[in-house]
């Protein structure tokens, strides 16, 4: 961790360039997402973004840099509450996107995200050693372009050998994205079929040089996990269910397989990832006490060593106003919402199941955020499976209204059906902006640690953040419900539905919810997964206890959640640098300690800038994608190019030879 030297960190200039870059991202996420179901982590773009355009002014620096990529980053990773929110219309509840409603939800849901990380940051951040793939990548990008600003003369070798190390990672994971996603000359994903007796296995990989650099970053250990997870769920589960279903007339068993992975065996690894979140929220429970006694109760007016800031979170006094403030909006939001669709509640009952659901909101948002903090830390957060956290907030809260529809008269008739699907999607819209806005803020905290930021001044920005992303993410809704529609809801009689966006999250989750109220949902793979995650706890207590290893039982749940081609790729990435590792280690017996810490050096920032390239594409081609209309504007070959799959395979075993070469180079 770097001292805090510098007096310019939280500036006018920075807030306002954090909120403008919050309005590209934003907008970018929201459209993605809606139309492939994924979206892209902002840090690290912002920070590139950032340091471009802060480099003119000759007081800036690093830390002012820091602080527009955390404030930006925020806002752009709020938009996954268009995971849920869709599905209002849908429901047929909504016919847009109520701007109050929309914005209030996002504003206290991202706020208390905020909040709920502060106590997390020493225990999950200073004291874990958890890889944080995105917040070490963004650090090393900020060092780097504060060494470039700063050198003087060219014989200061260092900085421009890291600069040159981190534009080699950049740019070919740029030039990768662009052939594969941009022209589609290079395929994105291998994906094979093995058939064996009456089923098939499937083995796929993801080219994709950002996951590969997760991969590394994330270590051996949680890389093994992931494959424990991959083998279980497609060796095993996968098999199993297709040689015990019947497919349906001119169904491939390819996809057969892939309907019940979807279906069936994703609530599997949903299931492992629950119980080992409440595992690993109980094993932090103390630590996390202790870091919340040792916080301030409020600010100090005496003037702090710069080194102690590094160490400054946001007092006590602070989070418990800015708290009620969100819980106060939250409240008036969901009252106003149970008003308007459950109108014959007595005032006493809307008051109570109002704050029901916002003590749920309040109490799971808590153990959502420690749990998607540490999967964030442990893969980086654009593997973090956020829709995984939706689909067990939006099973829990099913069961508590459920609950209360069995056991509370008052509610027998209101908090049922449709209405209660409803209420469910709404309440878990706002726990997805409190899992999303975690997942990232621990990222950006790790940076800011890194490169000595100020962790009060950065959660303040964070709020911000979240604060602006709120209001841009409604008219973004509306404007592209409008121009397009939503698949299974379109604004206007005569649009195309091929055009519509096919949200698929917010399309599951109300499935799942519908599923719940009407009882036809199968609960036997949920369980399942949660037996299965209580044995993989226990594998992993007996390792570490015997000092053979670990073996991560989030990691196992994401290798069964994830899809293969994002699961083996992050497990490709974690051999890679276990291999390189030992090299390093064999040859710096001989080249000695100097060229052993510059050899690591080389891969952080060769990972660094494979995560950089990947990101800034990914953003050009979903502008692109936005301004066009057209999911693949720029190809020059169709779909059916049979080469694409090999020539990504051979160029991506290229990447990994050159990446390997590289960082043992002399």
């Amino acid at each position: 961790m770097e001292k805090n030297t510098l007096s310019r960190e939280f500036t006018l200039r920075g807030v306002i360039l954090g909120a403008l870059i919050t309005l590209a991202f934003t907008a970018a996420n929201v459209y993605l997402g809606l139309k492939v179901g994924l979206t892209f982590a902002s840090a690290i773009p912002a920070a590139v973004i950032s340091m471009a355009l802060l480099y003119r002014f000759k007081d800036s620096n690093i830390l002012e840099n820091n602080l527009v990529q955390t404030q930006a980053s925020a806002a752009g990773t709020l938009s996954s509450v268009i995971f849920v929110l869709p599905a209002l219309l849908m429901l047929g509840l909504w016919s847009g996107f109520p701007f109050w409603q929309t914005a209030l939800i996002c504003a206290a849901g991202g706020t208390l995200g905020v909040l709920y990380t502060v106590p997390l940051r020493r225990v999950m951040v200073v004291q874990s050693d958890l890889p944080y793939p995105e917040g070490v990548a963004a650090a090393e990008v900020l060092r780097v372009g504060e060494s470039q600003r700063h050198q003087s003369d060219a014989s200061a070798g260092t900085p421009r050998s890291g600069l040159r190390d981190l534009g080699w990672g950049a740019a070919l994971a740029a030039l990768f994205g662009f052939l594969s996603g941009g022209l589609r000359v290079l395929g994105e994903a291998i994906n094979l079929w093995i058939p064996v007796g009456g089923v098939a296995l499937r083995v796929a990989a993801g080219f994709s040089p950002a996951l590969l650099a997760a991969g590394y970053l994330m270590g051996a250990a949680a890389g093994v996990a992931v494959l424990v997870g991959l083998v279980l769920c497609w060796g095993v589960v996968v098999p199993w269910l297709t040689a015990h279903a019947t497919p349906a007339a001119g169904q491939a068993v390819s996809d057969l397989a892939s309907q019940l992975w979807s279906g069936k065996a994703r609530f599997l690894g949903a299931g492992v990832i629950g119980i080992s979140a409440l595992w690993t929220v109980g094993t932090l429970a103390g630590p996390i006490i202790q870091a919340i006694r040792r916080q301030p109760a409020r600010a100090s007016g005496s003037s702090a060593a710069a080194g102690d800031e590094t160490d400054k979170d946001m007092p006590r006094s602070w989070m418990l106003l800015i708290g009620l403030a969100a819980l106060a909006v939250l409240f008036l939001v969901v009252n106003g919402f149970v008003h308007e669709h459950m109108p014959e509640l007595s005032d006493a009952a809307r008051y109570g199941l109002a704050a029901l659901c916002v003590l749920f909101a309040a109490v799971f948002g808590f153990l959502v955020a420690a749990a998607c903090g540490y999967m964030a830390g442990l893969v980086g957060s654009s593997a973090s499976p956020i829709s995984g956290i939706g689909i067990i907030a939006t099973i829990l809260m099913a069961l508590a209204l459920l609950g209360l529809h069995a056991t509370v008269p008052a509610f027998a008739q209101s908090v049922s059906g449709q209405l209660g699907v409803a209420l469910v999607l709404f309440m878990v819209s706002v726990i997805l902006a409190m899992a999303s806005i975690s997942n990232d803020n621990l990222q950006d905290l790790k940076t800011g640690y890194l490169v000595g930021a100020t962790p009060w001044r950065q959660q303040v920005v964070l709020i911000i953040g979240c604060l602006v992303g709120a209001a841009v993410i409604p008219p973004v809704l509306d404007l592209l419900y409008n121009a397009y529609g939503f698949a299974g809801s379109l604004p206007r009689a005569g649009m195309d539905p091929s055009q519509a966006l096919a949200a698929p999250q917010a399309t599951l989750m109300k499935q799942i919810a519908t599923g719940i109220f009407s009882g036809s949902l199968d609960w036997t793979m949920l369980g399942l997964g949660v037996a299965v995650g209580v044995v993989v706890i226990v594998l992993d207590v007996v390792l570490r206890n015997s000092g053979k290893g670990a073996l991560p039982p989030l990691a196992v749940g994401l290798g069964i959640y994830l899809p293969p081609t994002i699961g083996l790729t992050l497990t490709i990435g974690a051999v890679l640098g276990f291999f390189l590792q030992r090299a390093i280690k064999a040859y710096g017996q001989r080249l000695g300690k100097d060229w052993a810490a510059a050899a690591e050096e080389r891969g952080l920032l060769l990972a660094s800038g494979l995560i950089v390239g990947e990101s800034l594409m990914g953003i050009v081609i979903a502008a692109l994608i936005g301004f066009s209309g057209k999911d693949a504007p720029l190809a020059i070959v169709g779909a059916d190019f049979a080469p694409a799959m090999w020539l990504g395979l051979l160029c991506f075993a290229a990447l990994c030879a050159f990446f390997y070469k590289r960082v043992l180079s002399r």
